[in-house]
């Protein structure tokens, strides 16, 4: 899809959510010129449909091919823009000369310079992409609500990946970066046609991305200035004692990573300092080199669909220099992701009890907390008329964290405690921290395969919550089971998520003040799976009632789904709480199977673990119950002008004679002389026509 104007180059794919490049002519320099790149030229390029204005900063590209060429100099100069919208974008260039103009908010500050002024347009399609890929669903927003939602798509959110390794940029296929990572495991997960930079490098850590995406998980936290810091390996700066110099080639290889992180479905948790160094840059002010530095990552990452800032990790700015960082953000970021900080536990109310309800502010990155901690942070800070994104992202002790799989293979404390404490609080994800008394820690990780059960787990949380609950409808409700010691999530009245640390305690639901009827069925949280039937499978309210045992009345964690289905849920196949023509077809497919099949369960209405004729009665019964379909057709066996569920015991009286049909003859739908599951099909293709 071409441009419609000449003017900056224009790259990329033309389509919405997608990356699209302008670089411009300017002037030729270098990353060590006496006249900074970085701090006395300032590029904001203006994008403009309708009455849509962004203002993108742009920032200085070398020779334009950096990543590729190692180049440190050049007359490059570049802006990212990802056009939340399909139709035609004019855009003009704002390129001014001045001194420290990279970090001034005055557009007439400084004085125009080369290509100040060009205008141009191009037009944008639809995105053209599905699945994981971040660019089928577009920017991840806060919504004033304790989830994250894809502008695009509208759904919402839920993070789960690794916040270990920290150093994870520390990467030897970088340039000018202390080699503190191979991921040499990873090479394996490179696949054909995957980036590369330079004599064929980055395979390692395009592979583990590949990884953390075939195991389910969607995000990376990681730092990109740790200078002082624990691993003292990573800057985006010329040098570690640099400030206002950066690494144009070191940069556009981490983008060729960060663009690979959103085509599979990977969030940027970009953490831009750590407690060591976080008084590193204007003595933890916010002052030139702190705005300089924030500006080339809004500038050069910021258009990435799914990014989280992070103002530090176990961050020890004051108060006031926290909230003069986090509106910083809130000014610049033309696209306002989310930012949260990160904290020791015991400095939990000094910071972030003076940001709630700021409108800069979308959330804690918690370190060692419980479902309580989540619940705590998620009502005040609803009380404080701004909801927050609650996540967990670093477990303690600082030793342990994560353990590897050959460690703990079950990882029952983190399973139960981290990811479903959080989950079922209403919290907003997790990140799990790798501890350094073991191997592939915080700081060496090579291989995410050291915790791949733990990955396999989180994955199943993730996929329950997808696949079962409206947890956006849903909100923490404890207070809901007894006795104590279980935790729920509920949209009350209507669907409980109940956590049990012990599946074989008796525990009772709070089913509201209607008579209504509810399914119980239960999820293995250690291996995932189609959910299961416990001791009861339908409960009735009003008020508190007991749910039964998990399945064979394990005394592991279990997941009970309870859920209100109806007078008649037992036979409701396909789980749409409603029996009705749409359940036929499973159920005769059980019933000609002769099944004491778990996945039948639901049709076995007479409790004898065999689904046989007996339960055809009571199965059609509860048909006769629900509002079918009706028309006339020559399927109205029972001739009362409508083919509806009392025409069934008919055709299936009929399905057990013999090949003469007889009287039968208008059952033969499919007219070859006999009455068989032929015609029970098209019976039910006709009925669910209507």
């Amino acid at each position: 899809m071409p441009a419609l104007a000449l003017g900056a180059d224009i790259s990329g794919d033309l389509r919405r959510w997608h990356r699209i490049s302008l670089t411009f002519d300017g002037p030729m320099t270098d990353e060590h010129a006496t006249v900074n790149p970085f701090l006395e030229y300032r590029l904001v390029v203006t994008f403009t449909q309708g009455n849509q204005n962004f203002e993108i900063p742009g920032f200085y590209a070398a020779d334009g091919d950096a990543a590729q060429t190692s180049s440190d100099s050049g007359d490059k100069w570049r802006v990212h823009f990802s056009p939340p919208t399909t139709g035609l974008w004019t855009y003009q260039a704002s390129f001014r000369q001045g001194i420290d103009i990279a970090v001034s908010d005055d557009p007439l500050a400084g004085v125009p310079v080369a290509f100040d002024g060009e205008t141009g347009s191009f037009l944008v399609g639809p995105s053209n992409k599905t699945g994981r890929d971040f660019r089928a669903h577009g920017k991840l927003q806060y919504v004033n609500e304790r989830y994250l939602q894809f502008a695009g798509s509208g759904e919402y959110f839920l993070k789960g990946g690794a916040d270990s390794p920290e150093n994870y940029l520390a990467f030897a296929d970088f340039d000018q970066t202390t080699p503190s990572h191979l991921y040499g495991p990873h090479l394996q997960d490179w696949n054909v046609g995957d980036p590369t930079w330079g004599n064929d490098l980055g395979k390692g850590i395009i592979g583990s991305i590949n990884y953390l995406a075939d195991v389910g998980m969607n995000s990376i936290y990681f730092l990109t200035m740790n200078v002082t810091g624990d691993g003292d390996d990573v800057w985006p700066w010329t040098s570690a004692s640099e400030r206002f110099r950066f690494d144009c080639s070191k940069l556009d290889q981490w983008e060729i990573v960060f663009d690979h992180m959103d085509r599979n479905g990977i969030m940027l948790h970009i953490v831009t300092q750590e407690t060591e160094n976080d008084q590193l840059l204007d003595g933890g002010d916010l002052g030139i080199e702190r705005k300089v530095y924030y500006r080339e990552l809004i500038a050069r990452f910021a258009h990435h669909n799914a990014v989280t800032w992070n103002l530090g990790e176990e961050n020890s700015n004051t108060e006031a220099q926290r909230i003069a960082f986090a509106q910083y953000f809130d000014d610049h970021d033309p696209y306002h992701h989310p930012l949260v900080v990160h904290t020791f536990v015991n400095q939990k109310e000094t910071v972030y009890a003076p940001l709630l309800g700021n409108a800069s502010f979308e959330g804690p990155s918690l370190q060692r907390a419980d479902n309580g901690t989540v619940i705590e942070w998620i009502d005040r800070s609803a009380n404080a008329g701004r909801p927050w994104v609650v996540c967990y992202d670093e477990q303690s002790p600082a030793t342990a964290g994560v353990v590897p799989d050959d460690v703990d293979p079950d990882h029952d404390d983190i399973r139960v405690d981290v990811l479903w404490g959080t989950l079922i609080a209403g919290g907003g994800g997790v990140e799990y921290y790798f501890g350094y008394n073991y191997p592939n820690d915080d700081l060496t990780c090579e291989d995410w395969r050291s915790r791949a059960n733990m990955w396999t787990q989180t994955d199943h949380a993730l996929d329950f919550f997808r696949t079962y609950l409206p947890y956006w409808n849903m909100s923490h409700a404890n207070a809901l089971t007894a006795p104590g010691g279980t935790r729920c999530l509920a949209d009350p009245g209507n669907i409980y998520s109940v956590a049990l640390n012990d599946g074989s305690r008796n525990t009772d639901v709070d089913l509201g003040t209607e008579p209504e009827r509810f399914r119980v069925r239960w999820f293995d949280p250690r291996s995932g799976g189609s959910l299961q039937w416990g001791e009861r499978r339908l409960i009735d309210g009003p008020g508190f009632e007991r749910i039964g045992l998990a399945p064979n009345g394990d005394d592991r964690d279990w997941i009970a789904l309870v859920e209100r289905c109806g007078p008649n849920c037992l036979g409701d196949a396909n789980g749409d709480a409603v029996v009705d023509g749409r359940d036929l077809a499973p159920f005769l497919g059980c019933l000609f199977d002769s099944g004491s099949n778990a996945s039948c369960v639901f049709a076995d209405f007479n409790g004898d673990e065999i689904i046989d004729n007996a339960d055809l009665g009571p199965f059609i019964d509860a048909l006769l119950f629900s509002e079918l379909p009706r028309t006339i057709l020559s399927t109205d066996f029972n001739e009362d002008g409508t083919t509806d569920s009392r025409d069934i015991p008919f055709l299936m009286s009929c399905l057990q004679e013999t090949d003469a049909i007889g009287e039968c003859g208008h059952a033969d739908l499919n007219a070859d002389d006999v009455v068989d599951f032929g015609d029970v099909q098209i019976f039910i293709d006709r009925l669910l026509a209507e």
